[in-house]
């Protein structure tokens, strides 16, 4: 191991104990010190992309390009970089370049029909085309359309369930899916899980109690295939879609006789071999079924099922009771900003006087893109003492921060999940903007399912007044801060039992419908 090895990883512990001021400077002297060793380059570049600290991973990433301008991976890490500080349409343009330049490269082609879902200026008729033309390259590099696999007679025996993700850990999807797979009926279902993820830690040792494991990271999308076929799955549920660690490739060799989406990604996927995908009516409302190459199935019972954390701390006092001004709030990824956001959210700050806006995520541990989003502010007359940018923290301590935040404010189009469901858990109502594609009407299917609806606005205009009216009503703040958790857990959003037997009917009368038709 070379010296500044040694160095990267003492910075990597820093990170690890949230010693962030320390982890920074360390990595910039390995950046000082071995400029021209693009290992070095890579590596630093990386931890630092991972804690948030754009600039210095950009730096880090354009040096080494500067070193080997034909390694497309760095690209990437560029493109990365690009979408989430914000710059979506040069994120989009690179992602394009690259694919033009390897247009059989997995990665580039996930990252980028995942970007467009940030993307605010892309249509949905461009995001649908992108899908298919994805789903027709898959196909092409599995050797063309495979035939489906004989369904088996599943009368009187459990239906053989596979979940495909790369975030079986303290993920969004595996906090939501570890209760499913808790909650399934051994009498009717058997799950399997294939982990194709990097990242393992207590959620992926419950996982791993409870269900049949497999770790696939390393095989083929053949072999994985064959792994799949070899265990007799009937049905394979899909949880990442085009997000990191995508094995989708692998659905294109169609491993199982139903093959379904679910969960973990937010758009169609664009397979041809994908049977169906799992929404619900507030996701994909009547007529929007157009959006999606896949057939459209509506859970009855809402897309998805929200379990807290045990340990989540109690809910705090309105916290205008003592502050005697609103504060807003936001802890979603930067990423979903751009400059439309900016401007409503400005004009929420104006409506509302003396009130404040909380940030936090943890690209905010950059000074440097602090200052970008200040100064933007800034230029849409907000002072920066309203602005208030906070570092990340774990997880149980950001909870506790929505004790700060009277309104929660949601981006758009890529609205809030896991996000939103924690603000409400925490008594902090959630402002949302609902539009077209599935990713913008994340927050406005949890409003509607504790009934809560009064905080859904249908334009820009109605968004700053629907966040004016709820900042003048603190006698609803106050109430809503009492009863939200009473609320959520009366609704089916917290039915996890119920839940899980929804989705087993749902599931097994698909496979049950698809094989009567291909006999």
């Amino acid at each position: 191991m070379e010296g500044w090895q040694f160095i990267l990883n003492a910075a990597d512990h820093m990170a690890k104990v949230g010693a962030f001021d320390q982890m920074q400077a360390t990595c910039q002297s390995i950046m000082n010190e071995e400029p021209e060793n693009l290992q070095a380059m890579l590596a630093v570049g990386s931890l630092l992309y991972s804690q948030g600290f754009l600039g210095q991973a950009r730096q880090c990433f354009e040096q080494a390009l500067s070193l080997n301008p034909s390694n497309l991976q760095i690209g990437l890490h560029l493109a990365n970089v690009l979408r989430d500080s914000g710059h979506h349409a040069s994120a989009q343009a690179l992602l394009e370049q690259l694919k033009s330049s390897l247009p059989n490269h997995p990665t580039i082609r996930h990252i980028h029909l995942t970007s467009l879902e940030y993307a605010p200026d892309v249509s949905d008729a461009a995001r649908l085309a992108s899908a298919k033309d994805w789903g027709r390259w898959a196909a092409a590099r599995s050797g063309g359309p495979k035939a489906r696999p004989p369904f088996r007679a599943t009368s009187g025996q459990a239906l053989r369930i596979g979940y495909l993700s790369a975030d079986f850990c303290r993920h969004t999807v595996g906090l939501l899916v570890l209760p499913v797979i808790k909650s399934h009926n051994p009498d009717r279902v058997t799950v399997f899980a294939y982990s194709s993820g990097h990242v393992a830690d207590a959620i992926t040792d419950e996982f791993k109690s409870v269900c049949h494991w497999r770790e696939v990271r390393s095989l083929t999308d053949q072999d994985l295939a064959q792994t799949i076929r070899n265990d007799q799955i009937d049905v394979l549920i899909d949880l990442s879609g085009h997000t990191a660690g995508s094995r989708l490739n692998a659905l294109a060799w169609r491993p199982a006789p139903v093959q379904i989406a679910w969960l973990g990604y937010f758009a169609t996927t664009g397979l041809n071999a994908m049977d169906a995908v799992l929404f619900d009516e507030w996701h994909v409302p009547p007529g929007s079924e157009t959006l999606f190459h896949e057939p459209v199935i509506r859970l009855p019972m809402g897309r998805l099922c929200y379990q807290p954390l045990p340990d989540a701390p109690a809910v705090k006092p309105l916290p205008f009771l003592a502050k005697q001004h609103i504060t807003f709030g936001c802890f979603n990824n930067t990423a979903k900003l751009n400059d439309q956001v900016l401007d409503v959210w400005a004009n929420v700050l104006l409506a509302v006087p003396h009130s404040r806006l909380v940030l936090k995520w943890r690209t905010l541990n950059d000074p440097q893109f602090c200052e970008q989003l200040i100064a933007a502010f800034a230029g849409r007359g907000i002072p920066s003492d309203r602005i208030e940018l906070r570092r990340p923290s774990p997880h149980l301590e950001m909870l506790a921060e929505y004790g700060d935040i009277d309104i929660a404010l949601d981006p758009f189009p890529f609205t809030g999940g896991l996000t939103s469901c924690e603000a409400l858990w925490m008594g902090v109502p959630v402002i949302t903007w609902p539009q077209s594609r599935a990713v913008s009407r994340q927050t406005f299917a949890l409003l509607s399912a504790i009934g809560l609806t009064q905080f859904v606005a249908c334009s820009a205009q109605d968004y700053v007044e629907k966040a004016v009216a709820a900042a003048q009503d603190i006698s609803q703040l106050k109430d809503l801060r009492a009863s939200l958790r009473a609320k959520m857990m009366q609704s089916p959003l917290m039915h996890v039992k119920a839940f899980t037997t929804s989705l087993e009917d749902t599931v097994i009368g698909l496979y049950q419908s698809l094989a009567h038709s291909t006999v």
